[in-house]
């Protein structure tokens, strides 16, 4: 029998069918156990390297459980203030034009204290493209009320559920972003079934692509998970998110380019 001194040598390449992107480092993550944003991330992650542009991509990281998404993805990243991250990417695409600019953010940075930021750069239509991870909650900072939170949700600022009469209704930030003219490509994804992960990152790959048309911002929503926020297993939250995100957040894409 032939001896083996590796692991490549005893695995062919035939049966090979699934290597983790170098564009990803070796450290390990600290979001909770089934948390989408590890596997949106690696999805990320994959897109920068099939497209061969690890070198040419800037990553904007802003404050709240994707904070540390510079420890993860390998590129160039920067760290921008509180819901500012639009506007660092708009800066940086703007001096150098030819860089693949991208935002992380999640709905309390994006759709919150960033909500300005966001519509702005949008309807400027700057060629950037927005990652927006739609957990419904505040997750760092103790689960509180996030604009997305669902009525009736309970989170540690609304114990009894929100209502609709004391904080309003969820805001649908996807789709205000999708009516305004400067957006190129606007889509809604998931991550916690095989077949939304194939398709989500089909949607991050085109808002990748579209970047290049300088025609406008693409932006890809991705509704997650947040099991520690909301209290559950990873099971339970993968199946209340089908039951209650989803029918408030559909997924597919809301806004495509026109063929010309």
């Amino acid at each position: 029998m032939a001896e083996y001194t590796t692991v490549n040598e005893i695995i062919s390449k035939e049966n090979l069918v699934y290597t983790k992107t170098k564009v990803l480092t070796d450290n390990v993550m600290h979001y909770c156990p089934g948390c989408g944003h590890s596997t949106a991330h690696r999805l990320i992650a994959e897109v920068i390297e099939e497209m061969d542009i690890q070198s040419k991509t800037i990553g904007i990281a802003p404050v709240g459980c994707s904070v540390f998404m510079y420890n993860y993805i390998d590129v160039d990243t920067q760290e921008a203030s509180h819901g500012r991250a639009p506007a660092l990417a708009t800066a940086i695409k703007r001096l150098w034009p030819d860089r693949f600019v991208f935002t992380y953010q999640g709905d309390g940075d994006l759709a919150a204290i960033g909500t300005a930021e966001t519509i702005h750069a949008c309807n400027r239509g700057e060629n950037i493209t927005m990652i927006f991870i739609n957990n419904g909650i505040y997750g760092m900072t103790g689960g509180q009320m996030a604009p997305t939170t669902l009525l009736g949700m309970k989170t540690s600022t609304t114990p009894y559920g929100r209502d609709q009469a004391l904080m309003g209704n969820p805001i649908q930030i996807t789709d205000l972003i999708a009516s305004l003219p400067g957006t190129y490509y606007v889509s809604r994804q998931a991550v916690h079934t095989p077949s939304y992960v194939r398709k989500a990152k089909k949607a991050i790959r085109k808002a990748f692509e579209y970047q290049q048309l300088n025609k406008g911002t693409s932006f890809v929503e991705i509704v997650s998970n947040c099991n520690s926020g909301w209290k559950m297993t990873p099971v339970q939250a993968n199946r209340w998110l089908d039951d209650n995100m989803l029918p408030v957040y559909p997924l597919g894409d809301i806004k495509i380019p026109e063929e010309k």
